[in-house]
Protein backbone atom coordinates (compact mmCIF):
# COMPACT_ATOMS: atom_id res chain seq x y z
CA UNK A 1 0.00 0.00 0.00
CA UNK A 2 1.34 3.51 -1.14
CA UNK A 3 2.06 6.24 1.35
CA UNK A 4 -1.40 7.85 0.56
CA UNK A 5 -4.00 5.19 -0.60
CA UNK A 6 -5.25 5.56 3.47
CA UNK A 7 -6.43 8.88 2.12
CA UNK A 8 -7.20 8.76 -1.24
CA UNK A 9 -7.66 4.80 -1.89
CA UNK A 10 -10.30 4.06 1.14
CA UNK A 11 -12.74 2.14 0.63
CA UNK A 12 -14.89 3.63 3.18
CA UNK A 13 -18.02 6.05 2.82
CA UNK A 14 -19.88 8.22 5.30
CA UNK A 15 -23.67 7.72 6.37
CA UNK A 16 -24.14 11.18 6.17
CA UNK A 17 -23.63 13.65 2.93
CA UNK A 18 -21.67 17.10 2.95
CA UNK A 19 -22.38 20.56 0.85
CA UNK A 20 -20.52 21.46 -1.79
CA UNK A 21 -18.78 24.05 0.05
CA UNK A 22 -17.68 21.57 2.74
CA UNK A 23 -16.23 19.56 -0.03
CA UNK A 24 -13.96 21.67 -0.71
CA UNK A 25 -13.06 22.77 2.75
CA UNK A 26 -13.11 18.91 3.52
CA UNK A 27 -10.17 18.55 0.74
CA UNK A 28 -7.99 21.04 2.15
CA UNK A 29 -8.27 19.62 5.44
CA UNK A 30 -8.16 15.93 4.05
CA UNK A 31 -4.27 17.26 2.00
CA UNK A 32 -3.41 19.17 5.35
CA UNK A 33 -3.50 15.73 7.40
CA UNK A 34 -1.68 13.67 4.79
CA UNK A 35 1.33 16.11 4.84
CA UNK A 36 1.09 15.72 8.88
CA UNK A 37 -1.47 14.89 11.12
CA UNK A 38 -5.45 15.68 12.14
CA UNK A 39 -4.21 16.76 15.65
CA UNK A 40 -1.47 18.97 14.14
CA UNK A 41 -4.45 20.89 12.55
CA UNK A 42 -4.23 24.97 12.84
CA UNK A 43 -7.96 25.60 11.96
CA UNK A 44 -7.19 29.40 11.87
CA UNK A 45 -4.52 29.08 9.49
CA UNK A 46 -6.29 26.67 7.07
CA UNK A 47 -9.49 29.22 7.57
CA UNK A 48 -6.87 31.74 6.24
CA UNK A 49 -5.82 30.23 3.56
CA UNK A 50 -9.08 29.22 2.20
CA UNK A 51 -10.60 33.12 2.41
CA UNK A 52 -8.67 33.23 -0.43
CA UNK A 53 -10.92 31.21 -2.63
CA UNK A 54 -13.87 32.72 -4.48
CA UNK A 55 -16.36 30.02 -3.04
CA UNK A 56 -15.67 31.16 0.21
CA UNK A 57 -15.45 35.14 -0.06
CA UNK A 58 -19.12 35.67 1.35
CA UNK A 59 -18.41 33.80 4.37
CA UNK A 60 -17.98 35.13 7.90
CA UNK A 61 -15.19 34.04 9.92
CA UNK A 62 -17.29 32.52 12.17
CA UNK A 63 -18.95 30.48 9.55
CA UNK A 64 -15.83 29.34 7.90
CA UNK A 65 -13.98 28.04 11.06
CA UNK A 66 -17.66 26.49 12.27
CA UNK A 67 -16.83 24.60 8.41
CA UNK A 68 -13.70 23.47 8.78
CA UNK A 69 -14.63 22.22 12.56
CA UNK A 70 -17.30 20.07 11.00
CA UNK A 71 -15.47 18.53 8.63
CA UNK A 72 -12.36 18.33 11.12
CA UNK A 73 -15.04 15.99 13.78
CA UNK A 74 -16.27 13.92 10.51
CA UNK A 75 -12.47 13.20 9.88
CA UNK A 76 -11.72 12.29 13.87
CA UNK A 77 -15.29 10.32 13.82
CA UNK A 78 -15.19 8.34 10.25
CA UNK A 79 -11.62 8.27 9.09
CA UNK A 80 -9.95 10.90 6.69
CA UNK A 81 -10.19 8.47 3.82
CA UNK A 82 -14.36 8.67 4.08
CA UNK A 83 -14.04 11.92 4.17
CA UNK A 84 -12.20 12.19 0.84
CA UNK A 85 -14.72 10.17 -0.50
CA UNK A 86 -17.91 11.89 0.51
CA UNK A 87 -16.31 14.95 -0.73
CA UNK A 88 -15.39 13.77 -3.82
CA UNK A 89 -19.06 12.83 -4.08
CA UNK A 90 -19.99 16.27 -3.87
CA UNK A 91 -17.84 17.91 -5.84
CA UNK A 92 -18.99 18.99 -9.43
CA UNK A 93 -18.08 20.93 -12.46
CA UNK A 94 -15.61 23.89 -11.48
CA UNK A 95 -15.50 22.95 -7.60
CA UNK A 96 -13.66 20.27 -8.61
CA UNK A 97 -10.73 22.18 -9.50
CA UNK A 98 -11.84 24.74 -6.78
CA UNK A 99 -11.08 21.94 -4.20
CA UNK A 100 -7.85 21.17 -5.75
CA UNK A 101 -6.98 25.01 -5.37
CA UNK A 102 -7.90 24.42 -1.68
CA UNK A 103 -5.51 21.07 -1.69
CA UNK A 104 -2.34 23.36 -3.30
CA UNK A 105 -2.73 26.04 -1.25
CA UNK A 106 -2.25 24.14 2.19
CA UNK A 107 1.17 23.16 0.71
CA UNK A 108 2.20 26.07 -0.43
CA UNK A 109 5.93 27.22 1.17
CA UNK A 110 4.96 31.33 1.98
CA UNK A 111 7.71 32.41 2.57
CA UNK A 112 9.59 30.81 -0.76
CA UNK A 113 6.00 31.13 -2.52
CA UNK A 114 6.41 27.88 -4.09
CA UNK A 115 5.46 24.14 -3.90
CA UNK A 116 8.28 22.62 -1.41
CA UNK A 117 10.24 19.45 -3.59
CA UNK A 118 8.76 17.13 -0.46
CA UNK A 119 5.28 18.01 -1.54
CA UNK A 120 5.26 17.10 -5.03
CA UNK A 121 4.20 13.24 -4.86
CA UNK A 122 1.26 14.40 -2.60
CA UNK A 123 0.12 17.08 -4.79
CA UNK A 124 -0.06 14.67 -7.73
CA UNK A 125 -2.18 11.80 -6.03
CA UNK A 126 -4.33 14.43 -4.59
CA UNK A 127 -4.71 15.19 -8.84
CA UNK A 128 -5.08 11.57 -9.54
CA UNK A 129 -7.56 10.94 -7.40
CA UNK A 130 -9.76 13.88 -7.96
CA UNK A 131 -9.39 12.90 -11.76
CA UNK A 132 -7.67 15.89 -13.23
CA UNK A 133 -5.78 15.91 -16.19
CA UNK A 134 -1.68 17.37 -16.39
CA UNK A 135 -2.90 20.77 -17.85
CA UNK A 136 -5.68 21.71 -15.54
CA UNK A 137 -4.10 21.25 -13.26
CA UNK A 138 -0.51 22.92 -14.02
CA UNK A 139 -3.34 25.83 -14.49
CA UNK A 140 -4.36 25.60 -11.15
CA UNK A 141 -0.97 25.42 -9.03
CA UNK A 142 0.32 28.89 -11.48
CA UNK A 143 -3.37 30.64 -10.19
CA UNK A 144 -2.72 30.08 -7.00
CA UNK A 145 1.06 30.75 -6.71
CA UNK A 146 0.17 33.82 -8.61
CA UNK A 147 -2.20 34.69 -5.73
CA UNK A 148 0.54 33.78 -2.79
CA UNK A 149 2.64 36.13 -4.78
CA UNK A 150 -0.33 39.08 -5.17
CA UNK A 151 -0.59 39.20 -1.32
CA UNK A 152 3.33 38.98 -0.43
CA UNK A 153 3.03 42.26 -2.75
CA UNK A 154 0.36 43.82 -1.19
CA UNK A 155 1.96 43.05 2.13
CA UNK A 156 5.60 44.63 0.31
CA UNK A 157 3.75 47.47 -0.86
CA UNK A 158 2.01 48.12 2.70
CA UNK A 159 5.10 47.90 4.11
CA UNK A 160 6.04 51.07 1.56
CA UNK A 161 3.07 53.10 2.64
CA UNK A 162 4.10 53.04 6.11
CA UNK A 163 7.34 53.88 5.71
CA UNK A 164 6.88 56.19 2.20
CA UNK A 165 9.55 53.93 0.56
CA UNK A 166 12.22 56.17 1.57
CA UNK A 167 15.33 54.98 1.67
CA UNK A 168 16.48 57.32 3.93
CA UNK A 169 13.50 56.19 6.55
CA UNK A 170 13.79 52.37 5.78
CA UNK A 171 17.33 51.33 5.92
CA UNK A 172 15.46 48.29 4.31
CA UNK A 173 15.64 49.67 1.15
CA UNK A 174 18.37 49.54 -1.58
CA UNK A 175 18.81 52.55 -3.93
CA UNK A 176 21.35 52.34 -7.65
CA UNK A 177 24.10 54.58 -7.75
CA UNK A 178 23.18 55.46 -10.91
CA UNK A 179 19.45 56.16 -9.73
CA UNK A 180 17.78 54.17 -12.12
CA UNK A 181 15.69 52.00 -9.69
CA UNK A 182 15.20 50.98 -6.20
CA UNK A 183 14.13 47.58 -4.34
CA UNK A 184 13.79 46.44 -1.15
CA UNK A 185 16.41 44.38 0.16
CA UNK A 186 15.16 40.82 -0.09
CA UNK A 187 17.78 39.38 2.92
CA UNK A 188 17.77 40.30 6.43
CA UNK A 189 20.89 40.05 8.89
CA UNK A 190 19.36 36.95 11.36
CA UNK A 191 20.02 35.12 8.28
CA UNK A 192 23.46 36.04 7.51
CA UNK A 193 22.53 38.78 4.67
CA UNK A 194 24.72 40.25 3.12
CA UNK A 195 24.48 42.99 0.33
CA UNK A 196 27.55 43.46 -2.33
CA UNK A 197 27.59 45.69 -4.91
CA UNK A 198 29.88 46.29 -8.28
CA UNK A 199 29.97 48.53 -10.64
CA UNK A 200 26.32 48.49 -12.44
CA UNK A 201 25.77 45.21 -10.34
CA UNK A 202 23.80 44.58 -6.75
CA UNK A 203 23.77 41.30 -5.23
CA UNK A 204 21.56 39.95 -2.17
CA UNK A 205 22.83 36.82 -0.09
CA UNK A 206 22.51 34.92 2.91
CA UNK A 207 23.25 31.99 4.34
CA UNK A 208 20.35 29.76 3.77
CA UNK A 209 21.85 30.09 -0.08
CA UNK A 210 19.54 32.61 -0.91
CA UNK A 211 21.12 35.06 -3.86
CA UNK A 212 19.24 37.16 -5.62
CA UNK A 213 21.30 39.92 -8.49
CA UNK A 214 20.52 42.87 -10.45
CA UNK A 215 22.87 43.87 -13.02
CA UNK A 216 22.29 46.66 -15.21
CA UNK A 217 23.93 48.42 -18.85
CA UNK A 218 23.36 51.23 -20.95
CA UNK A 219 22.47 50.24 -24.22
CA UNK A 220 24.15 51.75 -27.23
CA UNK A 221 22.85 53.57 -30.18
CA UNK A 222 24.68 50.52 -31.95
CA UNK A 223 22.97 48.13 -29.85
CA UNK A 224 19.73 49.47 -30.28
CA UNK A 225 20.56 49.19 -33.90
CA UNK A 226 21.09 45.67 -33.48
CA UNK A 227 18.35 45.33 -31.79
CA UNK A 228 15.77 46.69 -34.48
CA UNK A 229 17.62 44.33 -36.93
CA UNK A 230 17.46 41.16 -35.24
CA UNK A 231 14.45 41.79 -33.09
CA UNK A 232 14.17 41.97 -29.30
CA UNK A 233 13.88 38.38 -28.49
CA UNK A 234 17.25 37.30 -30.69
CA UNK A 235 18.66 39.73 -29.32
CA UNK A 236 17.86 38.91 -25.44
CA UNK A 237 18.96 35.56 -25.98
CA UNK A 238 22.22 36.16 -27.88
CA UNK A 239 23.10 38.86 -25.12
CA UNK A 240 22.39 36.32 -22.26
CA UNK A 241 24.06 32.81 -24.09
CA UNK A 242 26.65 34.93 -25.96
CA UNK A 243 28.16 37.55 -23.44
CA UNK A 244 26.84 37.42 -19.93
CA UNK A 245 26.48 33.77 -19.06
CA UNK A 246 29.79 32.86 -20.64
CA UNK A 247 31.86 35.95 -19.71
CA UNK A 248 29.97 36.12 -15.48
CA UNK A 249 29.34 32.45 -14.93
CA UNK A 250 30.76 30.25 -17.24
CA UNK A 251 34.50 32.60 -16.78
CA UNK A 252 34.24 31.42 -13.40
CA UNK A 253 32.62 27.97 -13.63
CA UNK A 254 33.68 26.06 -16.31
CA UNK A 255 31.53 22.81 -15.79
CA UNK A 256 28.15 25.42 -15.79
CA UNK A 257 25.49 24.90 -18.63
CA UNK A 258 22.95 26.31 -19.81
CA UNK A 259 19.99 23.49 -19.15
CA UNK A 260 16.72 25.69 -20.70
CA UNK A 261 15.99 28.85 -22.31
CA UNK A 262 12.44 30.36 -22.48
CA UNK A 263 11.10 33.75 -24.10
CA UNK A 264 8.29 35.34 -21.90
CA UNK A 265 6.88 37.90 -24.68
CA UNK A 266 4.45 38.86 -22.07
CA UNK A 267 6.62 39.82 -19.38
CA UNK A 268 7.92 43.32 -19.48
CA UNK A 269 7.56 43.97 -23.13
CA UNK A 270 9.18 40.92 -23.75
CA UNK A 271 12.11 38.59 -21.36
CA UNK A 272 14.65 35.88 -21.95
CA UNK A 273 15.09 33.44 -19.20
CA UNK A 274 17.56 31.05 -19.14
CA UNK A 275 18.35 28.41 -16.35
CA UNK A 276 21.86 27.14 -16.16
CA UNK A 277 23.20 24.49 -14.40
CA UNK A 278 26.46 25.03 -11.81
CA UNK A 279 28.34 22.24 -10.30
CA UNK A 280 29.87 23.78 -6.76
CA UNK A 281 29.03 27.20 -8.11
CA UNK A 282 26.42 27.57 -5.15
CA UNK A 283 27.70 30.67 -2.65
CA UNK A 284 26.99 28.36 -0.03
CA UNK A 285 29.90 25.59 1.25
CA UNK A 286 29.99 22.71 3.08
CA UNK A 287 32.72 21.45 5.24
CA UNK A 288 33.27 17.61 4.77
CA UNK A 289 34.27 15.52 7.52
CA UNK A 290 38.37 16.02 6.81
CA UNK A 291 37.77 19.92 7.26
CA UNK A 292 37.83 20.77 3.14
CA UNK A 293 35.11 22.98 2.62
CA UNK A 294 33.20 22.47 -1.00
CA UNK A 295 30.61 24.61 -2.50
CA UNK A 296 27.12 23.08 -2.99
CA UNK A 297 25.81 22.74 -6.36
CA UNK A 298 23.09 25.12 -7.79
CA UNK A 299 20.53 26.45 -9.86
CA UNK A 300 20.41 29.48 -11.24
CA UNK A 301 17.94 31.41 -13.56
CA UNK A 302 19.03 34.35 -15.17
CA UNK A 303 15.96 36.73 -16.92
CA UNK A 304 16.75 39.53 -19.19
CA UNK A 305 14.47 42.35 -20.18
CA UNK A 306 15.34 46.47 -21.46
CA UNK A 307 13.79 49.08 -19.59
CA UNK A 308 14.56 52.49 -20.89
CA UNK A 309 18.19 53.06 -21.80
CA UNK A 310 19.15 50.09 -19.99
CA UNK A 311 19.55 46.47 -20.29
CA UNK A 312 19.31 44.73 -17.11
CA UNK A 313 19.63 40.78 -15.87
CA UNK A 314 18.26 39.78 -12.72
CA UNK A 315 19.41 36.51 -11.62
CA UNK A 316 18.03 33.78 -8.66
CA UNK A 317 19.58 30.59 -7.45
CA UNK A 318 18.63 27.47 -6.06
CA UNK A 319 21.32 25.68 -4.02
CA UNK A 320 20.92 22.21 -2.86
CA UNK A 321 22.21 21.35 0.90
CA UNK A 322 23.32 18.02 1.64
CA UNK A 323 22.16 14.87 -0.58
CA UNK A 324 19.08 17.14 -2.09
CA UNK A 325 18.15 16.31 -5.56
CA UNK A 326 17.17 19.26 -7.94
CA UNK A 327 13.13 18.34 -8.91
CA UNK A 328 12.51 17.86 -12.94
CA UNK A 329 14.20 20.22 -15.11
CA UNK A 330 10.96 21.48 -16.14
CA UNK A 331 9.81 21.74 -12.44
CA UNK A 332 13.24 23.60 -11.51
CA UNK A 333 12.99 26.23 -14.32
CA UNK A 334 9.55 26.89 -13.34
CA UNK A 335 9.88 27.55 -9.83
CA UNK A 336 13.28 29.81 -10.42
CA UNK A 337 11.47 31.59 -13.12
CA UNK A 338 8.45 32.50 -10.99
CA UNK A 339 11.79 33.63 -7.82
CA UNK A 340 12.78 35.98 -10.33
CA UNK A 341 9.66 37.63 -11.68
CA UNK A 342 8.50 37.87 -7.67
CA UNK A 343 11.65 39.68 -6.99
CA UNK A 344 11.32 41.58 -10.09
CA UNK A 345 8.14 42.49 -9.27
CA UNK A 346 9.73 44.28 -5.92
CA UNK A 347 11.89 46.72 -8.13
CA UNK A 348 10.67 50.51 -8.56
CA UNK A 349 12.43 51.58 -11.71
CA UNK A 350 13.00 55.42 -11.78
Amino acid sequence: MGKYDKFFNSKKTLQESISPEEAVAAIAVVTAAADSSLEELDPDLLADILWGLEIFEEYSDDELLETLDKVVAIAEESQIGALFNSAKGSLTGELVLDAYAAGVSVLVDEEEVRIPKGKTTLLKKLQEALGINDKDAKEVIDEVIAAFEEIEDEDLLEDEDETGFDEDLNPNVYESPSGNFIVLIPVNSEQGGRVETQESSVSFSDDSGRLLRIDYFPISSKQTEEMDSVGHQEYLRSFLLSKYVPQTIVANLPDSQVKHTEYLEDILEGAYFVLVDMPQGSTVTKTGNNGTATKLNAYRGVLAFSYGDLLYIVSSQHSFFDKEKPSSLEQEAEDIKQNVLGFVDTIEFL
